[in-house]
This record gives structure tokens, C-alpha cells and sequence, in this order.
């Protein structure tokens, strides 16, 4: 027995608006996950007030640079390893925060800062910038090597801050635009540092010359210990938001140590990828991270757009 051509020819007519339901439903629910890494309480608020440009703006490189949610991930990964073969910042951070046991927490805080000081209004981005700056008049303590440390030590905060740009950008260039433009990419350079400085930091590099200049100065004082390879190892077992997501966090993990300049991998007793193996790794982030290209609409930089008036980003 048929059914009657009237019957078929409204199931076929919805075909498409249930593969519309189920396509949505899932984009939804890759949109829901990452939003669990990059945001939570004490976001800023990216839809007010409107027109406010924040501190940088739409045609800003530093809108560009972080709005890209796998590159900023895999580049986060990798200035969080690189930050950490300074003594004095690994010390603060075993000492006085829950990072062995909540990795993605200290992720997503830093996620919240960077996305609320980039695409926030310029009070959220202040009013985050002021409570880092009282956060780090606590963390204060002597590190394993007898020296004392504190997070509001300029000198330290130029450190963090070089190695986190140095590593977004790297995570830019590798993961989304390969042909970003030298100039843009000191552009970057040149605007970010408007944070680092506001933080405290001094003489912060506002270049690629002058942060690979100042990064080689830097060696000498990297160290690699048990707790700088037990960070490393916290890095490449990190926990998804859930069990689906486990594979794609781990891929981003290793997208993220594969970041690091070899010297770095050397020091932390990472192997350093051939050639073949590093572009593989490289295409697999890249497919990886076209869902969740795709998935997001409610992004910082999404937000932020409309916060301006503007239409989605191209």
C-alpha cells in the first residue's frame, strides 16, 4: 500500500526544515561548550553600552588577532608553558591559585580577561584591569630558589605579558591566517601593550624585533623543573567540558605545545615534530576548529560587533 501523494509530498517539503532543526541543535550545543571555557562570572558585558569602541575598536589588530577562538586556545596553551619556565611566575601560580586541579579554570579566567580588555567597553576593560592589578598585590611569596616574588613585579608582568602575545600571535599565524601581514602583526604588538602597561608592567616590547630580542635576553632565567614538566603534563591530559569534547581538547592541547619555539620544547623535554608531523597536526587543528567556526554567533567579537552596529564578521 502507497501512501497518498499528498502525504509524501509533505514529508519531503519537511525534510529540510527538520535538517534545519537538527543542524541548529548542534550548533548550538558546539556554541554552549566553548562558551563554558571562555566565559563566566565577572564577564564583561560586550552588547553595552552601544557604540563604545572599548580600548582598541573594530578595525584594530587586536579585534582581529583574539578573535579567533582555536588560535587564541592553542595560543593560550602555549604562553601558559612558556610563562611557566620562569621561576618566579611558576612559583606564584603553584602557590596561590587551584590550577593542578582546575586547569580549564585558570584558562577560562584568562580567556575573560582577554576577551573583556580586547572587545569589552572601555569600563569593563578597566574595571578588569583593576581587579588583576588587586588580585596580584596578594600573590606574594619565596620561591624554591630562596628569591621572593610578587605578580605586581613590572618585570615579571612584561615577561607574562610578551610571552601571552608572542604565543596568540603565533597561534594567528599557524591556526587561521598564515598570510597576516608583517606590519599587522606589529600593529598587534604595538596596541596590546596598552594592557600590559596598564597592569604595571615597563619597557614592554611593542614589536616582533623587539620581542625576539628581548625574549632571547630572557633565557638565561628559564628553568625547567618537576613542577614546570608536571604543568606540562597537566597541559596534555586536560579535561573537556564533557566526554564528547575530549578528543578536540586534547588535539588543541597538543596544537598549542607544538606553538612553543623548539629551544622551549628542548627545555621541557617535548620531542619536536618533523616537518610531516607537524603539518599534519596542523591540518587536524585547522579541520578541528571549522565547526567551531561555524557554531559560533555569540562570540566576544560577535557581540562586540553589534555593540558597534556592525554586521557579523566577514
Amino acid at each position: 500500500m502507497t501512501a497518498p501523494a499528498g502525504m509524501l509530498s509533505l514529508w519531503h517539503t519537511a525534510l529540510p526544515f527538520r535538517f534545519f532543526c537538527i543542524m541548529e541543535f548542534l550548533r548550538q550545543r558546539i556554541e554552549a561548550n566553548v562558551l563554558a571555557i571562555s566565559r563566566g562570572p565577572g564577564s564583561a558585558d560586550f552588547l553595552q553600552p552601544p557604540g563604545d569602541p572599548g580600548l582598541f575598536g573594530p578595525d584594530s589588530a587586536a579585534w582581529q588577532v583574539h578573535s579567533d577562538f582555536t588560535a587564541m586556545l592553542t595560543g593560550g596553551v602555549a604562553a601558559l608553558l612558556l610563562q611557566m619556565l620562569h621561576p618566579l611566575p611558576l612559583a606564584g601560580v603553584w602557590d596561590h591559585s587551584n590550577f593542578q586541579a582546575d586547569m580549564l579554570g585558570r584558562l577560562r579566567r584568562t580567556a575573560q580577561f582577554v576577551a573583556g580588555t580586547t572587545f569589552g567597553s572601555r569600563t569593563d576593560a578597566e574595571r578588569l584591569i583593576a581587579r588583576i592589578k588587586q588580585i596580584h598585590l596578594g600573590v606574594t611569596g619565596v620561591a624554591p630558589d630562596g628569591r621572593p616574588y610578587a605578580a605586581s613585579d613590572p618585570d615579571l608582568l612584561t615577561w607574562v605579558h610578551v610571552a601571552e602575545v608572542h604565543c596568540f600571535l603565533q597561534g594567528y599565524l599557524r591556526y587561521r591566517r598564515p598570510d597576516f601581514p608583517a606590519a599587522r602583526q606589529d600593529q598587534y604588538l604595538d596596541e596590546i601593550a596598552c594592557v600590559a602597561e596598564a597592569l604595571g608592567a615597563r619597557e614592554v616590547p611593542r614589536s616582533r624585533a623587539a620581542i625576539a630580542d628581548y625574549i632571547a635576553r630572557m633565557r638565561p632565567q628559564l628553568r625547567c623543573d618537576d613542577r614546570t614538566r608536571a604543568t606540562l603534563q597537566l597541559v596534555l591530559n586536560a579535561p573537556a567540558p564533557n566526554a564528547v569534547a575530549q578528543p578536540w581538547t586534547r588535539l588543541m592541547m597538543r596544537g598549542g605545545v607544538d606553538l612553543l619555539p623548539p629551544w622551549a620544547q628542548e627545555m621541557l623535554g617535548v620531542t619536536p615534530r618533523g616537518p610531516l608531523r607537524r603539518e599534519l597536526l596542523r591540518r587536524s587543528v585547522l579541520l578541528a576548529a571549522q565547526p567551531i567556526r561555524w557554531a559560533m554567533r555569540n562570540g566576544s567579537i560577535h557581540l562586540a560587533r553589534r555593540r558597534m552596529g556592525l554586521p557579523p564578521q566577514p
